[in-house]
């Protein structure tokens, strides 16, 4: 079964963010509340972390992963960003929003969407995101946890680690979550942005 940490939203217990970011280094997969859905997560070099996380979603190769960032620097490392990007970027976030963005070289490549060698990056305004992120120094490989056939993410911690205990290592208790996931924005498009998702972020300075 299990460890299930109660961590509170907003004022973060550093103890159990230190054990949560040792548990993601050991291999461990964990469901964490974000500012949008709850998610799972894990080390974004451990391939059978990330092997568990698509057998338990069922995912196909067309997938888009995402990596939970810290700020818009360490997005900068993990994808290509020209000036007009970086912009966009820095208006909206932190908050509720995934980005499409072409991979940078630091991506390691079965992460990347296989045909458009992409990633989906977001900065949560969470503060248990935050203070995991700092914990790790580097970004979470991170998906909604929404499970095969549901038509909405995961919502109640104790429904998480009631019905996935057995599956995970750690079910992070922040509260309940939002009952929907990012809304995500495909900015490497050469034709344009594209909405490719609506959801918690507003859709309207993309319209």
């Amino acid at each position: 079964m299990s460890q299930y940490f109660h961590i509170h939203p907003e004022n973060p217990q550093p103890r159990l963010l230190k054990q949560a970011a040792a548990i993601v280094r050991n291999g461990g997969v964990i469901a964490y509340p974000t500012d949008s859905a709850y998610a799972l997560g894990c080390h974004l070099g451990d391939k059978d972390a990330l092997q568990r996380i698509i057998r338990l979603r069922q995912l196909d190769e067309k997938h888009h992963f995402t990596l939970m960032c810290r700020d818009l620097s360490e997005i900068a490392t993990y994808a290509k960003v020209d000036n007009a990007t970086y912009r966009l970027l820095k208006a909206h976030t932190p908050g509720a929003y995934t980005f499409i963005l072409a991979a940078s070289g630091e991506v390691p490549k079965r992460l990347m969407h296989p045909k458009r060698k992409t990633i989906g990056l977001r900065v949560p305004e969470h503060a248990i995101c935050q203070g995991l992120l700092a914990e790790l120094n580097e970004p979470l490989l991170t998906t909604t946890l929404q499970l095969p056939g549901a038509t909405e993410p995961l919502y109640d911690p104790e429904e998480i680690h009631e019905s996935l205990g057995k599956q995970l290592e750690l079910v992070i208790n922040g509260g309940f979550g939002a009952m929907v996931s990012t809304t995500m924005v495909d900015l490497s498009d050469p034709d344009g942005v594209k909405v490719l998702r609506v959801g918690a972020g507003d859709t309207s300075p993309f319209d």
